[in-house]
């Protein structure tokens, strides 16, 4: 058996086995845990899968051309269904087409920081993140008419050895980060952050990390936030982890992030080899079916909704060090 049809059988067998698990359909139950729908918004070229590659200026206009494309479907999916969501967006663009961030911000969604042009945290020393955060909030709030107080560090970034991030995102004003993913991967996580929402202490300041969402199993905790995995998993597990979380009267919050061209199936491919094309690539046929399936099972709020609710009762969120 191949590894789709593998998949694809995986998937069968867990919707039967997770059918136990009650989505939530309705966007008022009081009951549902508080969940963010999030967004980064970049050009397909700067994955961090493809950062050794020399991408031609055309091809560049042609990935930027079809994420704003894909980034309006976007909003025509969530005005369909009356959900907000928050877009974390990279300065370049906000500088490039305001238009787009104008829209994002006058539909009611959250516009957020993702950064200058998604360059990654470990490539930078605290001068150089701080300008980058000046530069990229900056055009953000030029370009959305509002202030921007949610970052997502590109590739989730903000790991023990760049703990000082976390006293210039609190210098920079920001109420909140996404940047720490409690799991274990060759490119970013913190495995044993907390899974839940915390308090994150960097070298001297605090602020209040809202992780993307993942499934506990034993001792390991399973990514299910969005992005590749949202794609790779069987549509069952994310369904669980999030249905878990209503539960679960300790987090009662969770974040999904994607990409714009994930649920872009005709895009020009990147000269990806082995694991990272597989994971790059593998399922975005399905991710708009997806996408509309999750949207229509859980209720969802604004990052900075969320983070001020969290912000309102931080005395009884954990505190977690980066340098310890």
């Amino acid at each position: 058996m191949n590894s789709t049809r593998a998949l694809r059988s995986t998937n069968q067998s867990l919707d039967g086995w997770f059918r136990w698990v009650k989505p939530m359909h309705s966007h008022s139950d009081v009951s549902a845990p508080l969940m963010t729908l999030s967004f980064d918004v970049e050009e397909h070229y700067r994955i961090e899968a493809a950062s050794g590659i020399d991408v031609d200026l055309k091809l560049q206009g042609d990935y930027r051309e079809r994420m704003r494309l894909v980034t309006e479907w976007i909003l025509e999916q969530l005005h369909e269904r009356e959900i907000l969501a928050t877009f974390f967006v990279l300065g370049q663009i906000a500088e490039s087409n305001p238009k787009l961030v104008r829209s994002i911000a006058d539909a009611g969604h959250e516009v957020a920081c993702h950064g200058w042009d998604h360059r990654r945290i470990l490539t930078m020393d605290r001068p150089m993140f701080w300008e980058d955060i000046r530069r990229s909030k900056d055009a953000l709030e030029q370009a959305s008419g509002s202030r921007v107080v949610g970052y997502r560090a590109p590739t989730f970034s903000i790991v023990r050895r760049t703990a000082w991030a976390i006293d210039v995102l609190a210098e920079a004003g920001m109420s909140y980060d996404s940047s720490i993913y409690p799991i274990r991967h060759d490119r970013y996580g913190v495995p044993d952050a907390p899974q839940h929402p915390f308090v994150v202490r960097g070298v001297e300041r605090e602020i209040l990390e809202i992780p993307p969402a993942t499934l506990r199993m034993g001792r390991l905790n399973i990514p299910v936030g969005g992005g590749g995995y949202f794609r790779l998993l069987p549509y069952p597990v994310t369904r669980l982890a999030l249905s878990l979380s209503r539960r679960d009267h300790r987090c009662r919050a969770s974040m999904m992030y994607f990409h714009p061209w994930e649920f872009d199936p005709g895009q020009p491919s990147l000269p990806l080899g082995g694991a990272s094309r597989f994971r790059t690539y593998h399922g975005i046929g399905r991710g708009r079916r997806r996408l509309a399936r999750l949207m229509s099972e859980f209720s969802f709020i604004r990052g900075v909704d969320l983070a001020s609710q969290l912000v309102a009762n931080s005395d009884d969120l954990p505190r977690f060090s980066l340098t310890r």
